[in-house]
């Protein structure tokens, strides 16, 4: 089990250096590292290694914070100097993918669908910080909804709005199922995607959107 370590330490601060001044979507006041430090907290809980545990806490670097001088290729290099071969991998697995193969741009359902298409041949490593991300995502939008009188305040920080975000969550954990992936954390996952059709229902039905 990964506990606290230097490599642990250093992963944080390079995403705290990376992520300054970003916020979690909808918010101006929650630093944006508070959801890759939870991340890891997902994944000690399950007991995962100390190379999965910094992929979690560095997996949205690349997606999120080429800019102000920092090329994508730069950060891929950092990251693969100062963690290793194996975080590196398992990062850019689960980093949306701009362009494909082939050099040709993606639009957002293109990135999404080869996000889903790649988990095929992604790394278990890979596939627990992907579970766990989006473990952490679905249970931070529950958390909003229950706290707010006004569902729709919520899902307007989404771009694919409601239904679209609940179906991504949905997505993602029948894909993990069908690819292999039996891990435990795929039943949080699937109670997190319950509960937040649980909600959508009770906002439609109250007219919330």
């Amino acid at each position: 089990m990964a506990g606290y370590s230097d490599r642990i330490n250093h992963a944080f601060a390079f995403a705290a250096k990376h992520h300054d001044r970003q916020y979690r979507k909808g918010t101006s006041a929650v630093p944006y590292l508070t959801h890759p430090a939870n991340v890891a907290i997902i994944l000690t809980r399950y007991v995962q290694d100390e190379d999965t545990v910094i992929a979690g806490i560095l997996h949205d670097v690349i997606e999120d914070c080429v800019r102000e001088g920092w090329t994508r290729e730069m950060l891929e290099e950092r990251i693969g100097e100062k963690f290793g071969a194996a975080v590196l991998e398992t990062v850019l697995m689960v980093t949306e993918r701009r362009v494909d193969d082939d050099g040709t741009e993606l639009d957002r359902a293109e990135r999404k669908s080869d996000y889903l298409e790649r988990l095929a041949t992604a790394s278990a490593r890979a596939r627990w910080v992907c579970a766990a991300d989006k473990v952490h995502n679905g249970s931070s939008i529950l958390a909003d909804l229950r706290r707010t009188r006004d569902p729709d305040s919520v899902w307007s920080r989404f771009a694919a709005g409601r239904e679209g975000t609940i179906n991504w969550y949905r997505q993602v954990h029948d894909r993990l199922r069908a690819v292999g992936f039996d891990a435990t954390i795929l039943a949080e996952l699937g109670a997190v995607c319950e509960a937040l059709d649980s909600y959508s229902e009770i906002g439609a039905a109250r007219g919330g959107g």
